[in-house]
């Protein structure tokens, strides 16, 4: 163990948001100031959670109901916070997570419409108080990100497309259900404007970090 806390960062937004893209670029430039850092996602992030991975992103958009979905989820987040999170930050390093636990409220508690209380309820079982120390939450119009999803997943057999596939009116609830997560918590999480090239979304987080990390005293 290093002695030093540990840095958690998770990445939010809707689909085709450049999060996974951003998330490279951030890597690099932790550990071109000499931090280790430690790169996951979610659903998944360890071994039981990618197994229930596949179970949520794969197949047809109903193959489950909202309650059930939103109890995998937080199955595979538990595993994943006990046996990859925890333990990274207890070694000091930066960990980058594409999703956590405000992906829950956005897309059963806003998207699938059980209320983002619900969700929170679910949330303080599971994994108690634990949170991210910053979030960035990727916002574009849903249209822009559907389209870039959609390339993404067009050549892919099997792809990880169910919730793509869910149609307008659930990604602008998500859309919206992000945006109402930024204001609740204004010092854990930071709004980046994800139009444009990459480049330019890549200082925008950056800026963004900088500003952050200097706000907590690191």
């Amino acid at each position: 163990m290093t002695g030093k806390p540990g840095l958690f960062i998770s990445f939010e937004g809707g689909e085709g948001s450049g999060k996974s893209t951003q998330i490279r670029s951030l890597e690099k430039w932790f550990q071109d100031s000499g931090h280790e850092v430690v790169v996951t996602r979610e659903p998944g992030g360890s071994p039981g959670a990618e197994e229930i991975r596949n179970l949520l992103l794969t197949g047809d958009p109903g193959r489950w109901d909202a309650v059930t979905e939103a109890f995998l989820m937080f199955a595979s987040r538990r595993d994943h916070v006990e046996r990859t999170i925890r333990p990274a930050l207890a070694d000091g390093k930066v960990v980058l997570c594409d999703r956590f636990a405000d992906s829950s409220v956005a897309y059963q508690g806003y998207g699938h419409s059980l209320g983002a209380d619900y969700i929170r309820n679910l949330w303080a079982l599971a994994i108690g108080e634990f949170k991210p120390d910053l979030t960035l939450v990727f916002d574009l119009p849903i249209e822009i990100g559907l389209e870039r999803a959609g390339a993404r997943f067009a050549n892919v057999s099997a792809a990880e497309d169910r919730f793509e596939r869910m149609g307008t009116e659930f990604h602008q609830r998500l859309r919206n259900g992000f945006r109402e997560i930024a204001a609740s918590e204004p010092k854990r999480c930071r709004v980046i404007d994800a139009t444009g090239d990459i480049d330019t979304v890549t200082q925008r987080v950056i800026n963004t970090v900088k500003d952050s990390l200097v706000g907590q005293g690191r």
